[in-house]
């Protein structure tokens, strides 16, 4: 066991989630009390919301608004102006509504005549027909008479993107609520953008975070300080935390870690990243932390760390002396002591049953596998340990940690954040949890495989299941067996149909832009789309652009995809996505904006029995794919 003598401070950068704590630090801090650490974490990210996003961060803003002449003010920031004094008044109870602590004030809100209304109230006209049933209310065909609570909670969602929107537009032109700053770390290969972002003046956003982050400081004393970043988005904030920490504190250790630096940080050399961290790891944290707690203790050397960058005589050095990983079966159990859980908001940006889920809810986050047992699709990346290293847990372990987890939180809403879950694994679980009688309500992703019998989608639903994601990618058969997914069209039809005919609402990850896809195959895949939704064997979807990585079989061998690779400039510093030359020659930009719009109406039942060729500009073959397609499959189940 590692000696308890050193403190340790895991942090949440800004920005990942506002719903739910981000499950990194929840990890580590629950695996390093399990080994004796006194381990504690901090959510900046949602502090940061909560600190801009209340009165006096209004009053900030507006500090900052009063600093730029009229005339360069946009139509949203000169209408945040004019109704300032409302803002004002609205803003501390709509955040406490969202939170949940003050659910009255949904009554004021749905009356359209509380909160001020900008430019994001605009898409609710989407949905007004005067001749619909529900006399033109725009908002009615989705919460009906009743279901006011969802009803406000979108109202106050849109609120707070018109917010947002004035403070990217007049104080920080890099805020976003999840995707912060994302340009500065993605697939860049040098630090340079990043370097000069960090020595320029600071914005109200980051002297609020170095605020945020002097106090977290001054208050648990660490001397090891860990920062998870798991996307770009999180990147410029994490530095900046570190930044603020070293200013104050250089012999207070900083070491950066997450899933940012697993997939695009594998190759670092750029020296200044240790101006800011003293140590970069890669992969699982168990590991590599545990070694460096003994490295810091001067029990190990710093030739015997484990997957960590570091810095010596002005050179980047990768150092991994080879030890076996801490085994899933005993990382620990995730703890969230220590994380605001009553203070997160639950937000409803998107109407759709299904889609709601990623933001509204305080989900505890759980694993049920390590890696994928599949790890054979071609876009995936495949190479790398978070997907090639599949373990697993028995299902009394996992549900000992569910019932851990409940009665921490007091919370019994779960997601599984698998890359796919092993459907043996959650067959073991559901039975598990019913042996035990433990009432939860969970959802995760999976792989849509036929070991999905309608008997096992009911027996999940019995243990809690109330939603799965998938991947369907693109809908082709062509295509699917290029990716090595291992499904078919018509057998992800005869799967969703068995979750939805239990009760569980189905999610679609799609695809568009793989190599060789044609004009052809994108009109058939959206056909395939439809007729899924149509036949309610979905609900919802979402449609992303395919991005070669070099860590994926793609990236590898892109012979074999009939795609050249464009070779990538010098890389010091980022390194993942890479682009391609696509014999095909198809505008996947004017493609995937038809599909995005078809997919936003079929998620709202609107033109689920038009002709999908409405949906593209300019002239479009016709679909190859018979109209009946997927109910003749669905038949001959």
């Amino acid at each position: 066991m590692v000696s308890s003598s050193l403190r340790v401070l895991s942090l949440i950068p800004p920005m990942t989630q506002l719903n739910t704590p981000y499950p990194s630090t929840a990890y580590i801090t629950g695996f390093l009390r399990s080994r004796g650490v006194p381990a504690v974490q901090e959510d900046l990210a949602l502090a940061l919301v909560l600190r801009l996003f209340s009165a006096e961060g209004l009053q900030a803003i507006r500090e900052r608004i009063d600093a730029i002449p009229p005339k360069k003010r946009s139509a949203q920031v000169h209408g945040f102006v004019e109704q300032f004094e409302r803002y004002l008044a609205t803003i501390s109870p709509t955040m406490a509504f969202l939170q949940g602590r003050d659910s009255t004030v949904s009554h004021r809100i749905c009356s359209r005549h509380f909160l001020p209304e900008g430019a994001r109230f605009a898409s609710l006209e989407v949905y007004v027909d005067p001749d619909d049933p529900y006399g033109g209310d725009p908002l009615a065909w989705a919460f009906g008479a009743l279901g006011q609570q969802d009803r406000a909670r979108h109202l106050a969602t849109l609120y707070l993107n018109d917010i947002s929107d004035v403070l990217r537009e007049a104080v920080d032109a890099r805020f976003e609520f999840v995707r912060y700053a994302e340009s500065l770390a993605m697939s860049q290969p040098t630090f340079e953008p990043l370097a000069k972002a960090l020595a320029a003046k600071p914005s109200l956003v980051d002297d609020t975070l170095q605020a945020l982050t002097l106090d977290a400081i001054e208050r648990h004393q660490p001397e090891l300080v860990l920062l998870s970043v798991p996307f770009p988005g999180s990147v410029y904030a994490a530095f900046r935390i570190a930044q603020t920490i070293k200013a104050r504190w250089p012999n207070i250790k900083t070491a950066l870690g997450g899933g940012f630096v697993n997939t695009e940080l594998r190759e670092l050399k750029e020296p200044r990243v240790f101006d800011y961290f003293d140590f970069v790891t890669l992969d699982d944290g168990e590991k590599p932390i545990l070694a460096l707690l003994e490295h810091l203790q001067g029990q190990r050397s710093t030739s015997r760390l484990v997957r960590t960058f570091v810095r010596e005589e002005g050179q980047v050095r990768y150092v991994n002396l080879m030890e076996a990983d801490i085994p899933f079966e005993e990382v620990g159990t995730p703890t969230w002591d220590g994380l605001p859980i009553e203070r997160y908001l639950s937000l409803l940006d998107m109407l759709n049953p299904m889609h709601r889920l990623w933001s509204d809810g305080r989900w505890n986050k759980l694993t049920v596998a390590h890696g994928c047992y599949w790890k054979k699709c071609s876009f995936c990346d495949v190479t790398l340990d978070y997907i090639s290293r599949y373990e697993t847990a028995s299902a009394a372990t996992l549900v000992d940690r569910i019932e851990a987890i409940i009665a921490e939180t007091g919370q019994t809403g779960f997601h599984f954040v698998d890359e796919a879950a092993p459907p043996k694994m959650l067959r073991a679980l559901a039975e598990e949890l019913l042996r035990r009688n433990v009432s939860i309500s969970w959802w995760g992703n999976i792989r849509f495989e036929k070991s999905f019998t309608p008997e096992l989608c009911q027996l999940l639903a019995e243990s809690g299941c109330i939603a799965i994601s998938g991947g369907l990618e693109v809908a082709s058969d062509r295509l699917l067996k290029l990716m090595k997914k291992g499904v078919s069209v018509e057998q992800v039809a005869r799967v969703t149909q068995g979750f939805t005919e239990a009760g569980i609402l189905v999610h679609a990850y799609l695809m568009y832009g793989f190599p060789t896809q044609t004009v052809q195959d994108t009109v058939d895949a959206l056909e395939y789309v439809r007729q899924l939704f149509d036949n309610g064997c979905i609900q919802s979807g979402f449609f992303h652009r395919f991005a070669c990585t070099v860590h994926s079989p793609v990236g590898q061998n892109p012979e074999e995809y009939g795609v050249q690779l464009v070779p990538l400039p010098e890389v010091s510093f980022a390194k993942n996505d890479v682009g391609f030359i696509d014999p095909t020659g198809v505008d996947h930009d004017a493609m995937g904006e038809a599909l995005n719009k078809a997919l936003y109406n079929y998620m709202h039942g609107i033109a689920l029995d038009e002709d999908v060729r409405r949906w593209f500009y300019g002239r479009v073959p016709r679909p190859r794919v018979p109209r009946n397609f997927i109910e003749r499959a669905l038949a001959a189940r």
